[in-house]
């Protein structure tokens, strides 16, 4: 008998035909003698009209994010109830749990709480019973029993880190594309389905802007080694692994090409180049609960220099704020800008460690598009530029063709 963990994203389960169809595949799953936690998302809608009823509740001001984590929950809880009412007329046998009754606890930073510790002993009591358990993603609880929720892609993260703390066999992510792709399809019509990536990769493409998988799900999967396949809860097609990394995948030198859109960029002028202003910079923003991604940081000229940054377009208000309070700290002639309407693209692969040229490829098709660069930033496996977002559907296209991941 095998453990097996299956989690089922808001399309998957977006009206009572496909929470029905999702209870067959579980029931199927169980029935061919295996034991199952299903992890549900919220029906596709649902969220995005629990957040409008809550600006429209508290238009003054935004919502206490208390209260928001106390809202958003319930969307999975209907979720979970239905799905159990759906295998149950089946003639199955399931019982529904909150992240809180499954014995999920996380920190106390509202709307994006990490998981510190996982008890499963309810969820086990419930499968030596004979259950099937259906568990609520994308929520936990404080240790002074605070409803929390998890943050964009909080489900995948319930099921990788459910998955190993019951140490399950396989853990199946279940969504509504056939796995991860060279490239989002609906930009890239020519865009292929990659059989197998490493933690590494998928963690970069996750982070670059790929929505097949969160990356904190990912490296939850990555530090804890939990292999998971990711693939299309309507069909019975084969999926993508993702596994540690083993010596063929570096053939590939471009796994593939990640897009994110709705970024933001904030520049600080004329800051004094001295040390302690990079601490008090990020330690402001840091404070604030945002996360940046990509820094640069200009040449020094007499004693003056200038930082860049980017993060998502949504934490920008936030940034601007908590920059405001320290600006005066920073420089007699410091001051802040701030741009939307860019986005960042990202070329990904563990073979960049070993080939040479992957940059030099990249600027040469955007270039070669009338394409123009405003950042860059490279890791080991990644090499990332910053763009206008009215661009950047052409530079996923251009740059897809130049690796040749079109065939």
């Amino acid at each position: 008998m095998a453990l097996i963990v299956q989690k089922y994203g808001g399309t998957s389960v977006g009206n009572p035909e496909r929470i029905r169809n999702c209870a067959r595949r579980i029931l199927e799953t169980q029935r061919a003698g295996n034991q199952v936690v299903a992890v549900v998302s919220a029906m596709s809608g649902v969220t995005d009209n629990l957040i409008k009823l809550a600006k429209e509740v508290s238009p003054e001001r935004d919502p206490i994010e208390r209260e928001m984590d106390v809202l958003l929950a319930t969307g999975e809880q209907t979720t979970i109830a239905l799905t159990a009412m759906a295998i149950n007329a089946l003639g199955g046998k399931a019982v529904s749990l909150t992240g809180a009754q499954a014995g999920i606890s996380t920190d106390r930073v509202h709307t994006k709480a990490r998981i510190v510790n996982i008890t499963p002993d309810a969820v086990k009591k419930m499968l030596d019973e004979g259950n099937i358990v259906m568990l609520a993603g994308f929520q936990g609880e404080t240790a002074s029993g605070e409803i929390t929720t998890l943050g964009r892609g909080g489900s995948d993260l319930t099921a990788i880190a459910m998955a190993a703390a019951i140490k399950a066999d396989l853990c199946q992510i279940y969504t509504d594309v056939d796995g991860v792709y060279t490239c989002d399809p609906r930009v890239v019509k020519t865009a292929q389905k990659i059989p197998e990536i490493s933690y590494e990769e998928m963690l970069e493409m996750a982070s670059s802007g790929s929505k097949v998988m969160q990356s904190r799900s990912v490296e939850f999967a990555n530090k804890f080694g939990v292999r998971f396949e990711v693939r299309n809860s309507m069909n019975h097609n084969p999926g993508t692994i993702v596994k540690e990394e083993t010596p063929g995948m570096e053939s590939v030198v471009v796994r593939g090409v990640s897009l994110e859109r709705n970024q933001a960029k904030v520049t600080i002028d004329d800051v004094a180049d001295r040390p302690g202003i990079s601490a008090a910079i990020f330690g402001a923003i840091a404070t604030a609960n945002v996360i940046i991604d990509m820094i640069v940081q200009n040449v020094s000229y007499e004693n003056i220099t200038d930082i860049s940054f980017t993060l998502s377009a949504t934490d920008l208000a936030k940034a601007e704020s908590a920059l405001k309070a320290i600006l005066p700290t920073l420089g007699d002639e410091a001051t802040l800008r701030t741009q939307s309407g860019i986005a960042k693209l990202s070329v990904v692969g563990i073979g960049m460690r070993s080939h040479s040229g992957v940059a030099a490829t990249m600027f040469k098709a955007l270039a070669d598009a009338k394409i123009n660069i405003q950042m860059i930033s490279t890791s080991e496996i990644k090499t990332a530029v910053i763009v206008e977002e009215s661009e950047i559907e052409n530079a996923a296209r251009v740059v897809h063709t130049a690796f040749g991941l079109d065939a």
